[in-house]
């Protein structure tokens, strides 16, 4: 086992499949000869060479455009958005072509692509390198969305996702990069799509959460332990597909849920997780259903800190459904 960083998991995730599949290539802006933004492609270009590791213009429809070509002929792309925020000149591309691609050919053709982003605030990047918006493609049938929390789930999960027939959003919390670190076999293996994991078991209050807002609620648990409250905590890993069955028996468990992301409450995903405990576990529920989130405006800069859920705010809401 190696100890490493969210960032050096998802790094060894990339090496490690394409020294097994010879189809995986990776491209982006930067992230070639300098090894991207945050260097999380470093050292794969002077490994694996300029043809399969290579920098693209400033074009987010051209990466994503060429990626699906590649996917469509037999390749395995990796394609990289500098920031999730840069990535809506290539909307029309990831919604209306690669998501649609298995049922638009009636299976004939797949798309097996991976769009690797980092997302969310922490780094004080302002309201251009900050939102989490991955409620834009969980709207979108036909794509994955994975969020990885920890740096096991991270090599596990890219891994999966590259080798998955089709298209995958893999959203990094860039927040999390190099904040903390676990360990990580150096071989290949997978961490399945679409499974939950409960990070830590409860009885009192289920947190759902994913990527940056798991060491949230983790420490809000902790907070609340001091309270005589035991809280279940359940990392999503994945919100499309959704582990509905895990979702809907710790919810059942418990009786009372809170949701915590970091994007905008209105419309984030945690009103769909609400309304599938409301629709399939509402006979269970001993209090509203309560959504711990970003606000309803542009992600600050200087208010970074106020914007984001912590563990506080996750705490005041763990109380007042324990207190209802």
């Amino acid at each position: 086992m190696a100890t490493l960083t969210l960032l050096q998991a998802i790094n060894d995730a990339l090496k490690t499949e394409m020294r097994l599949d010879d189809r995986v290539v990776t491209f982006g802006e930067d992230v070639g000869f300098v090894g991207g933004v945050f260097r999380t492609t470093e050292g794969i270009q002077k490994e694996f060479g300029e043809g399969r590791c290579f920098d693209t213009p400033l074009s987010e429809s051209g990466i994503i455009g060429a990626a699906i070509g590649m996917a469509l002929y037999g390749l395995r792309p990796i394609a990289e958005i500098q920031f999730l925020d840069f990535i809506y000149p290539a909307f029309d591309q990831i919604i209306s072509e690669a998501a649609k691609m298995r049922y638009r050919s009636g299976a004939q053709f797949t798309c097996p692509m991976v769009i690797r982003t980092p997302y969310g605030g922490g780094i004080k990047g302002g309201h251009y390198h900050s939102q989490s918006t991955e409620a834009f493609f969980a709207h979108t049938p036909g794509l994955k969305v994975v969020i990885p929390s920890n740096p096991y789930d991270a090599k596990g999960l890219l891994i999966s996702a590259i080798r998955d027939e089709d298209p995958v959003m893999f959203l990094e919390p860039k927040r999390l990069y190099r904040a903390l670190k676990g360990e990580v076999p150096e071989s290949a293996y997978t961490v399945p799509l679409g499974k939950a994991v409960v990070t830590k078991e409860g009885s009192d209050v289920s947190l759902f959460c994913w990527g940056a807002m798991v060491p949230v609620c983790m420490e809000a648990a902790t907070k609340a332990a001091q309270k005589n409250l035991n809280i279940e905590v359940v990392d999503l890993r994945t919100i499309t597909p959704l582990d509905v069955e895990t979702v809907l028996a710790s919810a059942q468990k418990t009786g009372r849920v809170v949701i915590v992301h970091e994007a905008v409450k209105t419309a984030g995903f945690g009103a769909e997780i609400s309304a599938l405990i409301s629709e399939r576990a509402m006979e269970y529920m001993k209090a509203p259903i309560l959504r711990v989130a970003g606000f309803d405006t542009p992600f600050p800069y200087t208010l970074e800190h106020v914007y984001m859920p912590d563990p506080v705010r996750v705490l005041m809401a763990i109380e007042k459904v324990t207190q209802y």
